[in-house]
């Protein structure tokens, strides 16, 4: 493709066809979630019906009543939307409410609510990361990381994925010019964890900012849910900047950053992100509250989703199933070629599953996989189901 394409519709075409050719072109799938009780994880998938084997819904929470009921009833109260940003005339006591909670339950000072995880972080890096300033990322991070500290001008370097000592040897030649580390906590395409424990250590000695994009572990993760930085034991002093998403194991939407009185506050006054948009509905704020209480209340939510996580990928080791080392609710399945993993993704959605294939440029080439995602509101006999599938499908592919 080419790096930049003026106004000319055959330009287009080429580029469009030459995606197709590839294998990399997108298609959107229509799903419709069945509203029978206990229905989910079925859904329709552009009219088959399958089990949902791709959602990031972890504690199965986006379809609990008690959370409808919640957004239905602050709905009534404050209206469907918010009327303006934060600063204007939309911060309402829903969103000071779920702030207050969000702090205390990451054990950090304050909190901060953004409408998606990715103007959080270019509301973090921004903020933190001055014009030519060194940022140093793992090579894996996810894309809002990235172009974070791009939009914000700084100088980007990428170490090794999940290698603590990479990231400890660009701070040591950066010559105290670096000023930000980041990484995810739990690896989005790949399940794993960042070697945080390490990373704090490394930054702390050069006086870096530490940004953990935990998305995929709060909730997850940790004695309490409380994602990876609890998982390592880790407070605001070892990791800064927290950023988490509230789309994932809590069901609803949106994102916030959580720190200190002052990274917040600096936040507030600095973040473009968050000073021109429109806020968050209440409705979204009320419906995360009542999601906080219930993760909160049913530990066996984060038990069930990380047993059935071991079990898929035990099962699939004996099947030889080329699943990817992980021991969260992520499970990639790596097949190499594009062709292989939509091949992989046809058959599945035939035999009943409904598993995503994850080409470039998400993550690299010759890297392609289908991406697993295990689910509180999976059975035991769901995952054996679709191991036991994927395993004759595995037999049958093409080198």
């Amino acid at each position: 493709m080419p790096a930049t394409m003026k106004r000319d519709a055959p330009a287009l075409e080429a580029t469009l066809v030459e995606l197709d050719r590839a294998l990399l072109k997108r298609r959107r799938a229509t799903l419709t979630t069945l509203s029978g009780a206990g229905e989910w994880p079925a859904v329709i998938v552009d009219g088959r019906r399958a089990l949902d084997f791709s959602s990031n819904d972890y504690l199965a929470l986006g379809r609990h009543p008690e959370i409808a009921s919640a957004m239905a009833a602050a709905a009534v109260r404050h209206g469907a939307g918010s009327g303006a940003s934060h600063l204007v005339a939309g911060h309402g006591v829903e969103h000071a409410r779920l702030e207050e909670e969000l702090a205390l339950f990451t054990g950090r000072t304050r909190a901060l609510l953004f409408s998606t995880g990715y103007m959080a972080n270019l509301a973090v890096l921004g903020a933190l990361a001055g014009r030519g300033e060194l940022t140093l990322l793992d090579r894996l991070c996810h894309a809002s990381l990235i172009d974070a500290a791009l939009l914000c001008r700084a100088r980007l370097k990428r170490f090794a994925h999940a290698d603590a000592d990479a990231a400890e040897c660009a701070l040591a030649a950066s010559a105290g010019s670096a000023c930000l580390v980041a990484t995810d906590g739990v690896f989005s395409m790949d399940g794993d964890m960042a070697p945080l424990a390490k990373l704090a250590r490394a930054s702390r000695a050069h006086n870096c900012w530490l940004v953990v994009d935990d998305a995929h572990g709060l909730g997850v993760l940790g004695p309490s849910g409380g994602g990876s930085l609890e998982e390592c034991g880790l407070d605001e002093e070892a990791v800064p900047v927290l950023v988490g998403t509230l789309g994932k194991a809590f069901g609803t939407f949106g994102a916030f950053v959580a720190g200190s009185a002052d990274v917040i506050e600096l936040l507030v006054q600095k973040a473009r992100p968050y000073a021109y948009t429109t806020a968050l509905p209440q409705p979204v704020a009320a419906a995360t509250r009542e999601a906080l209480r219930i993760a909160a209340r049913e530990p066996w939510r984060r038990e069930r989703v990380l047993h059935l996580a071991r079990r898929f990928s035990r099962a699939a080791k004996q099947l030889d199933i080329p699943v990817m080392a992980s021991a969260t609710p992520i499970q990639p399945v790596l097949l190499g070629s594009t062709a292989r993993v939509l091949r992989a993704q046809e058959e599945l959605l035939t035999a009943g599953f409904w598993v995503v294939a994850i080409r470039p440029p998400t993550v690299a080439s010759g890297s392609s996989r289908l991406r697993v995602t295990l689910s509180a509101g999976h059975t035991e006999e769901q995952v054996d189901a679709l191991v036991e599938v994927l395993g004759k499908i595995m037999a049958r592919l093409p080198p």
